[in-house]
């Protein structure tokens, strides 16, 4: 439900809940997003050879694990109509610190500690430039983009480090006993499980719904606008910085340049997965399926011997894409709701 306050008129506009409800479930964006998913991993298993072997899912998850975690953060704050460029940044910078501390004899446990309180200051500091100074979050995150990834690469150079414990390194590729499936994508289901429910069955979630649609209205209605978004940036950056982490441990080296235009790829499978860039929509389960359709496609085409700028052209694509067919299904639902052009609104006075 959308409300607009004009005086002392308040303009209404419901959704069309005159259908089956079977139909609201299936019929949706998101739906449409996990059966292509599952139409093109059908299509690379048969045409693509070696995609359908079980250690190709394996591979696959550990790939796109770090873009499943910022994903979750990242819904929410899409959602309310900002955006966070500095994710990628923040990762990079989380990594570098793991390798310093560790490399300077701390326990990897506490450099790791300290790496993810790092992030969280990062997003505190997106958060608070963004509600208490009042810059829009585009402009303040391209800053910290830049201002992250500059202390990562001057604490390390163009230097790496790879000397971190082996029973850490091993768990992050580690494997469920005989099986395939990652370990790391327990710690992926927790916080998954954590998002989906502050999201979609908490008076937070709703008050995030509430800010994306007007954020005006939100804030009469008694959403604490400014602190619920600085709460999503310290989460976005808190998240980040684990992420960042389990880069560093999954490929064996902490780089200043780690996890470069990682955050492309993460909006790109958030407007795919049915968030609307403009706010006050979207579904966590149409955002996994988002992100696993940006990792087969990739996966499938590095198979294919398809070089990594094709790769990213593709994901470029699909981000245009996402943005174009979100406004267009915007403008279709208009039309059929309203024959004539004309909105259908019910009026009411605000008491």
């Amino acid at each position: 439900m959308t409300a607009t306050t004009t005086g002392t008129a308040a303009v209404r506009t419901y959704r069309d809940y005159d259908k089956p409800l079977w139909q609201r479930v299936l019929l949706t964006r998101e739906m449409a997003i996990i059966a292509l998913l599952a139409i093109v991993a059908v299509v690379a298993s048969i045409a693509v050879r070696g995609f359908g072997q079980p250690i190709t899912l394996t591979y696959l998850l550990l790939d796109v694990m770090p873009i499943l975690l910022i994903a979750l953060p990242m819904t929410l704050i899409i959602i309310t109509g900002e955006i966070d460029l500095s994710v990628a940044s923040i990762v990079g910078l989380a990594s570098v610190l793991t390798g310093v501390l560790t490399r300077a004899g701390v326990p990897f446990e506490v450099a790791a500690i300290a790496a993810i309180v790092v992030g969280a200051v990062g997003g505190a500091l997106n958060g608070f430039l963004v509600t208490v100074v009042g810059l829009p979050s585009l402009a303040v995150t391209i800053g910290t983009l830049a201002l992250y990834r500059g202390l990562a690469i001057g604490l390390l150079g163009t230097t790496a480090v790879t000397d971190f414990p082996e029973f850490w390194t091993d768990l992050a590729q580690a494997r469920v006993g005989n099986t395939n499936i990652p370990v790391v994508l327990f710690l992926f289901l927790v916080l998954l499980v954590v998002f989906t429910v502050l999201l979609h069955f908490t008076p937070f979630g709703r008050g995030i719904y509430a800010i994306g649609l007007a954020s005006e209205a939100a804030r009469f209605s008694g959403v604490r606008v400014e602190r619920t978004k600085l709460i999503l940036f310290v989460l976005s950056g808190t998240v980040s910085a684990l992420a960042g982490i389990y880069y560093t441990l999954r490929y064996g080296n902490a780089r200043g340049d780690n996890a470069t235009g990682l955050e492309l790829q993460v909006i790109a499978a958030v407007l795919l997965g049915g968030v609307s860039i403009f706010g006050g929509r979207g579904a966590i389960h149409g955002v996994i399926a988002g992100v696993l359709l940006i990792g087969v496609l990739a996966s499938a085409l590095r198979l294919a011997n398809v070089t990594s700028d094709v790769i990213n052209i593709i994901t470029g694509v699909l981000l245009v894409l996402s943005v174009v067919a979100s406004s267009f299904l915007a403008w279709l639902r208009k039309r059929r709701r309203a024959p004539g052009g004309t909105p259908r609104v019910e009026a009411s006075t605000a008491g």
